[in-house]
């Protein structure tokens, strides 16, 4: 992969953005409030990134990362990335994004209702059960023997393997965990969210975005995966 597309600014798209470009990945990246407004990110990033509109970010490269409020999925038009490896990384909060029946009585997972509002797209659900700020701390050259693991889930085996190349070039491992329909197992809440990053996984909530990041290899997350107990998601408020 020579060039990922990003839709979305905020501190996931950030921060893939980051490594991609540090692992000799051009980046074009894209948000709602236009190019103008990503200037001095694009400056940070250096001559690998250049901003662009929506549509620009939907078709360049081989992959393009997703990474905007659930409520905006509907606003992407469908046609610029059918066909395109879409790597998701919403998941849904009510608290930002309104109660969303389809969900709460967990009909689809996060991803399932994406596809939907995307068809023709080939989702692969990932980054969405990592802290943003986690992914630059805990990013490592392959081989090393503090690498972690993120989970990756999709239904088109193709897409997933394109997905799986990216985040391993960027610093991580991947561990297949299923279809879309499977996703649940690392959504908010579930077992292999977020606080199987932390050095100290029972801190307080209100503690999580000053914890300590510690390392996950492979096999433990594949544990974390397999033992993960899916979440009453109408009872989940934030």
């Amino acid at each position: 992969m020579t060039t990922l597309g990003i839709i979305g600014s905020g501190n996931i798209g950030s921060a893939v953005a980051r490594l991609a470009v540090a692992a000799d990945i051009d980046v074009v990246i894209a948000n709602s409030r236009g190019p103008e407004s990503l200037a001095g990110f694009i400056d940070e990033l250096g001559p690998r990134a250049v901003a662009g509109v929506v549509e620009q970010a939907a078709r360049a490269g081989e992959a393009t990362l997703l990474s905007i409020p659930l409520a905006a999925y509907g606003s992407i038009p469908a046609e610029l990335l059918r066909g395109r490896t879409v790597l998701d990384t919403g998941n849904y909060y009510p608290s930002r994004d309104g109660r969303i029946a389809e969900l709460d009585s967990e009909k689809l997972t996060t991803s399932e209702l994406a596809q939907q509002f995307l068809p023709g797209a080939l989702l692969v659900k990932a980054f969405n059960n990592i802290m943003a700020h986690h992914i630059p701390l805990l990013a490592r050259p392959v081989g090393a023997p503090d690498r972690s693991a993120l989970p990756i889930a999709g239904d088109d085996p193709g897409a997933k393997g394109r997905a799986a190349k990216l985040i391993e070039r960027i610093g991580f491992d991947t561990v297949d965990a299923g279809s879309l329909q499977d996703s649940w197992r690392f959504e908010p809440e579930a077992g292999a969210y977020t606080r199987i990053y932390l050095a100290d996984p029972g801190v307080p909530a209100d503690r999580m975005l000053e914890a300590t990041a510690a390392p996950l290899p492979a096999e433990k997350l594949r544990d974390a995966l397999a033992t993960s107990r899916r979440v009453k998601v109408a009872e989940r408020v934030f």
